[in-house]
């Protein structure tokens, strides 16, 4: 048996919920290159971005479009435990405060930016280092299935159908003139 002072400093050694918090977007070692902001408050959120790249997305099959690796332009991303939001930029550098947000040329997003997870089941660990919080946001978002516009938010000039399919034949980058302004800029994340 303990005492009452022994099982007070068993439980307190037990609680690991203050450690959990300060490891939270903890960086593992030097930060990224791609992390443009850290907010390490107990919800925590981080804004990077990605360059332009390829990515294998997956559709639905009721958008008639193949699952396959597209050309997509440069993204900013901004999550914290619970919301995802991605938006596009026009440039291949590193954004700065003033660089102008474009919707993302995705399906499943709402107008502001926030995407909608569907039933994906997103498990942020209370200790996620900074590192692996992003790793799992792009996990899920490029894990999941693309399937329905919101609202009737189409995210480009033209047809996001069509523009993929155009991309897939023709294996050159994304046009980036296809971005529709968001009316937002990079500052305007930063929480």
């Amino acid at each position: 048996p303990l005492s009452v002072k022994e099982a007070q400093g068993l439980a307190k050694a037990l609680d690991t919920r203050k450690a959990a918090a300060k490891a939270f977007l903890k960086p593992k070692g030097l930060l990224p290159c791609s992390v443009l902001h850290i907010n390490p408050s107990e919800d925590g959120s981080v804004v990077w971005y990605t360059k332009p790249q390829t990515q294998k997305l997956y559709f639905s099959e009721s958008l008639g479009i193949v699952s396959q690796e597209l050309p997509l332009p440069a993204l900013v991303w901004a999550a914290n435990k619970s919301r995802l939001f991605v938006y596009a930029v026009a440039t291949k550098g590193k954004p700065c405060l003033s660089t102008p947000l474009f919707n993302a040329p995705f399906f499943n997003l709402y107008h502001n930016g926030n995407v909608c997870m569907g039933s994906v089941d997103v498990r942020i660990s209370q200790s996620a280092a900074l590192e692996e919080f992003i790793q799992a946001w792009e996990g899920y978002f490029f894990g999941s299935y693309f399937s329905h516009f919101i609202g009737g938010h189409n995210p480009v000039k033209g047809n996001l159908i069509s523009l993929y399919q155009s991309l897939a034949d023709t294996g050159s980058v994304f046009p980036v003139e296809e971005l529709v302004p968001n009316n937002k800029q990079l500052k305007n994340l930063l929480r």
